[in-house]
């Protein structure tokens, strides 16, 4: 899928497809300049595997929190989270 910009340039949205948790640092800078809600804070256990957080987590069964993808349907491939990105840990592709 190609669109128009404003000025008439072509331009090429790539959509966020995956958050790599092995690289994320959960720093939080994505989920910041998304204004569409595609990413939420998660954690990930010692098994390496994603999970909610509450209140009530022991910190002890979280090693370390992530972002994860939350709703990838409302990306609209502006890329602003990859520019603030730290760790280029997530994958975009065009449509």
């Amino acid at each position: 899928m190609t669109a128009l910009t404003r000025g008439g340039r072509e331009w090429t949205p790539e959509y966020l497809v995956a958050i790599d948790p092995e690289t994320c640092i959960g720093c939080g800078r994505c989920f910041k300049v998304c204004g569409r809600d595609v990413m939420t804070l998660k954690g990930l256990n010692d098994d390496g595997d994603i999970v909610d957080l509450d209140d009530e987590d022991d910190e002890e069964d979280i090693e370390k929190r992530v972002m994860a993808l939350d709703d990838a349907d409302a990306c609209i491939g502006c890329g602003a989270c990859a520019r603030v990105c730290p760790t280029n840990c997530q994958q975009h592709e065009a449509a």
